[in-house]
């Protein structure tokens, strides 16, 4: 395996890379609109390295994406990196129903007919309701222990934000998130201006306004949003995808990431990779942050901020919960070199692999 990359960088890997050696693992659970662009896999990649290390426990994986592929590649990517029993949760009538451009791999067989990146869950039909699923996970988890990453549309949140007492607890859905959630970290809105846009509005804000309105209105406990300036400025290098993926025949992250990348080669934008290593490392210096206030979302979209000591008028409300991320050009450089060395590393228990170049 060859990895190319400034030797200033090989210490701040290895932050990034070590085991835990104090604390409880993050007690995670991952939203995404799996299919939709190839970083909500390579977010999942990472989660599976970093819960190998006893850094993460990933308890439940949701798909936003309406597409009964969706499930199926979440579970491809599960059983690939050595977690198949993960729970997955599936949106019903959701957005984005289109199959995505690199979902169909999970379908993949060789030549004597055997799937290349086995699973069992062969379709999202299969699967159980993300809103029930993700009440069932927080109902069993101790209070104020778990963390959400969503990366996707906000309608598996809003839905839970409306739910009614069922079989796995007797609560509201508001007020089991507030009982259970310790934070939650989105990749969605921007909070600066983007290619000169000042009215720029996200894909996942924007994809299902309704949802996010609701969610930004009424969601109770601490939220940090990482802005679309943040995921273009954390772009994973093209070069690691053509060399440091060639360790077995097939691997999911680069097939995949080859499949969505249509255009000629580039360094490719990685949104929802910075929810997650905020999610999983807050205090590692990768991102500052904002004030705390409150973000809105207008009709098509667009999300603001006004930090709680402002005084402009339209605040959602007295004591926001609100912060985005941000981060400097020296941080930048110190996050895609995490990304490269968290998302490449083999996955446990490859036997198989390839000697190095």
């Amino acid at each position: 395996m060859k990895i190319r990359f400034l030797p200033t960088f090989l210490a701040v890997a290895a932050i990034a890379i070590a085991p835990a050696f104090a604390g409880e693992p993050v007690k995670l659970i991952f939203d995404t609109d799996m299919g939709n662009d190839i970083d909500d896999a390579m977010a999942l990649a990472i989660i599976h390295q970093l819960e190998r290390r006893g850094v993460v426990e990933l308890l439940a994986v949701t798909s936003t994406k309406d597409n009964p592929k969706s499930a199926a590649f979440i579970d491809a990517i599960n059983t690939f990196y050595g977690y198949p029993d993960v729970p997955i949760g599936v949106v019903r009538d959701g957005v984005a129903q289109e199959e995505g451009r690199y979902n169909g791999l999970a379908d993949l067989k060789d030549e004597a007919g055997k799937p290349i990146y086995p699973h069992d869950l062969k379709s999202g039909e299969e699967a159980p309701e993300a809103v029930s699923l993700l009440r069932k996970t927080l109902a069993a988890q101790p209070d104020g222990s778990v963390k959400i990453a969503q990366v996707g549309f906000f309608t598996n949140l809003a839905q839970l934000l409306e739910s009614k007492p069922d079989e796995h607890s007797p609560l509201s859905g508001a007020d089991l998130i507030k009982k259970k959630v310790k934070e939650l970290v989105i990749m969605a809105g921007s909070f600066q201006t983007i290619r000169f846009d000042t009215d720029y509005a996200e894909y996942n804000v924007r994809e299902d306004v309704p949802s996010a309105q609701l969610f930004a209105e009424k969601w109770p406990t601490t939220v940090i949003w990482s802005g679309y300036e943040i995921g273009i400025a954390a772009a994973y290098p093209w070069q690691s995808i053509m060399e440091d993926y060639g360790y077995v025949d097939h691997h999911i992250i680069k097939e995949g990431y080859l499949a969505w990348v249509q255009d000629p080669p580039h360094d490719r934008p990685t949104w929802d990779l910075t929810a997650v290593l905020y999610a999983v490392y807050p205090d590692r210096g990768y991102f500052d942050l904002s004030p705390m206030g409150s973000v809105t979302v207008n009709e098509r979209g667009r999300t603001d901020f006004i930090a709680n000591d402002s005084r402009q008028k339209g605040v959602r409300k007295e004591g926001g919960n609100d912060r985005y991320l941000i981060m400097s050009e020296v941080q930048a450089a110190r996050v895609r070199e995490a990304f490269v060395q968290l998302c490449s590393e083999p996955p446990a228990g490859s036997g198989d692999l390839k000697s190095p170049n």
